[in-house]
């Protein structure tokens, strides 16, 4: 387990459930999107300044999850992220899905930063040097 530095915190309600209660396992995606997007808020950087600044948008390119408990309705969740690498054109972070201690997912998530007609581009140095301070080394 890694200390991951960005935490973003959301309530289960019954629409990210199941008939029986339990958060629907796609939906801890959308969990993890939000808490990205508001990493990049955090640092100035929104998703909206990042289009209107630099001409680029963020894609997630690969994804690696591992389910370990389920969350039910009415959870507070915290998602845990860090950046473990930022590449030329792509940042890799890590998030976790906590309810209190207990640790129910774990992702590995690669993003790849696109220009305005959807092809990779390099990372803007602001933006490289911002997300680095989420870093895990």
């Amino acid at each position: 387990m890694v200390n991951l530095p960005h935490i973003y915190t959301l309530r289960v309600y019954y629409e990210d459930t199941d008939a029986g209660g339990i958060v629907y396992y796609a939906n801890y995606l959308k969990f993890a999107e939000r808490a990205r997007s508001e990493l990049l808020r955090s640092i100035g950087s929104g998703n909206i300044e990042v289009m209107v600044e630099f001409g680029i948008s963020f894609a997630v390119s690969s994804c690696a999850i591992k389910y370990r408990r389920p969350a039910k309705l009415d959870d507070m969740l915290e998602v845990r992220t860090g950046v473990a690498k930022i590449g030329g054109a792509t940042i890799t972070m890590i998030q976790e899905v906590y309810r209190g201690s207990d640790r129910l997912v774990e992702m590995n998530v690669q993003m790849a930063c696109l220009n305005k007609v959807g092809q990779p581009t390099r990372l803007p140095q602001k933006i490289r040097g911002s997300v680095s301070s989420f870093g895990l080394t």
